[in-house]
């Protein structure tokens, strides 16, 4: 368990300050699975999660979905068979927060094991 996963969500306005590039490659190293992508000009962290089959990889997407609601931070989640595509980033700075990384570290809380 990592230090992320513990953590909450803070609330976020459009000038917060996002994550600095020491920050995020020390969070990185406690989500291994997690990659840094930019998807239009936008940084995201993404994971794709594996599952036997449907209805697990959409029992995982509920699960996500709850913790989302939970902390009122909401991710974008492609469910496919037999997998979840998951994206955190903050919408309201388009960049990345520490409210990304904690998320991402409790998502890998709710997978089964790698």
């Amino acid at each position: 368990m990592t230090r992320l996963s513990e953590g909450r969500c803070e609330a976020c306005d459009a000038g917060a300050a996002p994550v600095v590039a020491e920050e995020r490659e020390r969070w990185l190293q406690e989500i291994p699975h997690w990659a840094l992508v930019n998807l239009d000009t936008v940084p995201k962290l993404e994971r794709v999660f594996k599952f036997e089959n449907f209805i697990q990889a959409l029992d995982f997407t509920n699960r996500v979905g709850a913790l989302a609601e939970e902390q009122n931070h909401h991710p974008a989640l492609l469910t496919e068979w037999g997998r979840v595509t998951v994206r955190w980033w903050t919408h309201k700075i388009t960049n990345l927060h520490r409210n990304d990384f904690i998320m991402a570290a409790r998502c890998d809380r709710l997978a089964p094991h790698d």
